[in-house]
């Protein structure tokens, strides 16, 4: 049934008939509780946001007017059916929202709580054309799929007869299991093979608890599982099993979403200095090694003044851990100004409430340590905004003469990864960018290598995990369709 269809059913006109759009959207968003800001500030387990109630779900539903040409829909990467699913919503039918939201996404749970709706479905919403809060798309998707999971009634998507065929994939972050579950749906024995020992990637090393718990993650992992995906942990593709291999055992196709585990840094003087590390060592180590632990056979420094270097929500992220780790001072140094800053609006409003300190138009350009090699200082370069740059955003340049110097006993830096490394340099004929980034065919996904797909990270250099999964979608019905035509 397409879109039009679903939308002439009785019950969808019945509602629209119930209540005039203006009633709708003179209707207030609905805003989800959270923790208190002191409380949370030390606790590093325990999810910031607490989920919408069945009453507000409800309330906030009804702000939607089911529009004829649902514009929010352009703005989901993999095009959940969102008036569907809202309206499943207003209705009472939770289970049904949920079951709605699976049709497209395998991570519903997820999703609601890490893509950035506010630039995506929500951007698109009719409220905002209408200079209005937008319909709180992302709370209703977390609390649809929380409900499912509560209740303990949880669907599995159909899926079709096994057709005999596999496939392999390389990486189980956002990419790797929409992929998955899209595969498995069509017939596909899919196994995924991940290097790290636990399966979800960048959901479970890269994001901390107090955002994305870990038992979400698992959750949808399991859902998949159901559907017959198999995983494989502690196997690195390109070293404990090549391609080749792969190919000699009967797969059909390879998917990559490897990611970009791969940290950057500034190359200043100083930055080989105890103390400093990358955001990717930081919260790997704390989220998936317990390094926090006083027990941790490798623990993490649980600094006191503690700098994390960029604006977006990998350092959102970092900054609030340290906090929560003890940290009295925990700043953001950020080149540009904030209004610049690529992290969520939420992250940054959260970060404040919790006391994290904003130095923005500054950027380090000197580590200083002490006789023993563990960093003490940083000296900041004052910046101001000039010319946009090629992104859109105003370019920083520095004020000459003016820097500061100030006392850190660590540094967390994350101004970005490149792609992990391990499949571009063990596959011989796999096109590269300069990026280190897999070259793909950016309508199927597809390398220079017929049988291999990509997307994620290792395609795109960083992005979004719904950007991941958009991409890991659109690689399934390439994949499917050319081996269809082998």
């Amino acid at each position: 049934m397409d879109i039009t269809e679903e939308r002439s059913q009785t019950w969808r006109a019945d509602l629209r008939s119930a209540m005039k759009a203006k009633e709708r959207t003179d209707i207030k968003r609905v805003h989800m509780p959270e923790l208190d800001a002191t409380y949370r500030s030390h606790s590093r387990l325990e999810e910031v946001n607490l989920g919408l109630t069945a009453e507000m779900a409800i309330q906030e539903a009804k702000r939607c007017i089911d529009c004829a040409s649902p514009t929010c829909m352009l703005g989901c990467p993999v095009g959940v059916y969102i008036p569907k699913f809202v309206k499943q919503i207003e209705i009472g039918d939770f289970l049904g929202a949920a079951k709605t939201l699976k049709e497209t996404s395998a991570l519903p749970a997820v999703c609601g709580r890490v893509c950035p709706q506010e630039k995506q479905c929500e951007a698109q919403c009719i409220h905002v054309k209408m200079k209005k809060e937008a319909v709180a798309i992302g709370h209703l998707e977390r609390f649809a799929a929380d409900f499912e999971r509560e209740s303990g009634n949880i669907s599995i998507p159909e899926v079709a007869p096994s057709n005999g065929l596999k496939i392999a994939v390389v990486g189980s972050g956002p990419a790797g299991l929409s992929f998955a579950g899209d595969m498995a749906k069509r017939g596909y024995k899919v196994i995924v093979f991940e290097a790290l020992h636990e399966i979800g990637g960048v959901l479970k090393y890269g994001i901390p608890e107090f955002r994305l718990p870990n038992n979400i993650v698992d959750v949808e992992i399991e859902n998949l599982r159901s559907m017959g995906v198999e995983f494989i942990n502690n196997c690195i593709i390109g070293k404990t099993i090549t391609i080749e291999d792969l190919k000699e055992d009967g797969f059909v196709g390879v998917f990559v979403g490897s990611g970009a585990g791969l940290p950057r840094f500034m190359n200043i003087k100083g930055e080989n200095l105890v103390g400093v590390m990358s955001s990717n060592e930081y919260l790997t180590r704390v989220n998936l090694m317990d390094a926090a632990s006083p027990d941790s056979d490798t623990p993490v420094l649980l600094g006191k003044d503690v700098a994390i270097i960029g604006g977006g929500n990998t350092a959102m992220d970092s900054v609030r851990t340290a906090r929560r780790l003890g940290a009295d001072r925990a700043m953001i140094v950020y080149r540009r100004s904030e209004e610049e800053m690529p992290a969520r609006l939420e992250e940054v409003k959260h970060a404040k409430e919790e006391g994290i300190e904003f130095m923005t138009l500054r950027n380090p350009i000197e580590f200083i340590g002490n006789e023993q090699g563990r960093v003490t200082h940083m000296v900041l370069q004052v910046m101001e905004l000039g010319e946009p740059d090629a992104s859109g955003r105003r370019s920083p340049i520095e004020v000459p003469g003016r820097t500061e110097t100030v006392e850190v006993d660590e540094v967390v830096v994350s101004v970005g990864v490149s792609p992990n490394p391990l499949i571009p340099q063990s596959v011989i004929g796999l096109e590269v960018t300069k990026w280190g980034t897999v070259v793909v065919d950016e309508t199927t996904m597809q390398s220079a290598i017929p049988m291999i797909f990509a997307g994620g990270d290792i395609v795109r250099g960083g992005a979004t995990v719904i950007l991941a999964m958009g991409d890991g979608r659109k690689a399934a019905a390439a994949m499917h369709e050319w081996i269809l035509n082998q």
